[in-house]
């Protein structure tokens, strides 16, 4: 015998709101997991990148290649990793795009989407810089710039590349753990990757780092230089060390 079942107005809203849950999970799921891939393209990158620099050191006789964009000199014996892809008044991204190919790098890498986070904006040829430490600039004697692959102490520890996001000049730039200035960011933290962003380093693995103190993400959406002073600050002593060693 068949039995009838009969489905009152209150049972249709339950399943009707289970389904809601059901889809809305769905989607904080799928959305997490773009996110995570992502990531994972953009550690890729950076480890593809990292593998041209030591590719460029070895046969040029150990000389690392220079890690700025043209912005403080152009030098034809120490030529850039990238050409000049910023300009006041803006460039195209065609031009942009032949930036990179003109930069001494470009021979080791010959693929535009390296250069650049999955998660860059339109416009944007490259979201990618190397640290100051590695033939980009020295500060004073406690940041001295690294010209010769073999000078890196610790490679392991020594970043080379991060995901900067494509906004500032040159390399980026940090106070060392000496300095009288350590609890300054001197260049904002990149807000990239859920509130943290990705690095590479000199023996060619890439990292993500999550920032742990608020002041950090607080300080990095201004996208501003020179913060107030953020005493014991974890994350600003982190980046000092991987910029410039102990």
């Amino acid at each position: 015998m068949r039995l009838k079942t009969a489905y009152t107005k209150k049972d249709i809203i339950v399943v009707l709101i289970c389904l809601i849950l059901l889809l809305l999970n769905f989607g904080a799921i799928s959305s997490g997991g773009r996110r995570r891939a992502k990531r994972v393209v953009c550690l890729t990158n950076l480890k593809q990148l990292t593998l041209a620099w030591t590719q460029y050191a070895y046969d040029n006789d150990g000389k690392i290649v220079n890690g700025d964009t043209e912005t403080y000199s152009v030098d034809p014996t120490n030529p850039c990793w990238v050409r000049k892809d910023w300009a006041p008044g803006g460039m195209t991204l065609a031009e942009k795009e032949q930036a990179i190919r003109d930069g001494a790098l470009w021979p080791y890498c010959k693929e535009l989407k390296l250069y650049k986070c999955p998660i860059g904006a339109r416009g944007m040829a490259r979201t990618y810089c190397i640290v100051d430490a590695m033939n980009c600039k020295g500060w004073d004697a406690h940041r001295v710039k690294i010209t010769i692959i073999t000078d890196i102490l610790n490679p392991s520890e020594r970043a080379v590349f991060l995901d900067e996001g494509g906004f500032g000049l040159g390399g980026w730039t940090q106070y060392s753990i000496y300095s009288s200035n350590r609890w300054v960011w001197w260049d904002p933290p990149p807000i990239r990757h859920d509130n943290g962003t990705t690095f590479s380093f000199a023996d060619g693995h890439s990292e993500y780092w999550k920032w742990k103190d608020p002041r950090t993400v607080e300080w990095g959406k201004t996208m501003m230089a020179f913060s107030p002073p953020q005493p014991g600050n974890p994350d600003i002593t982190r980046c000092q060390i991987a910029a410039w060693g102990k």
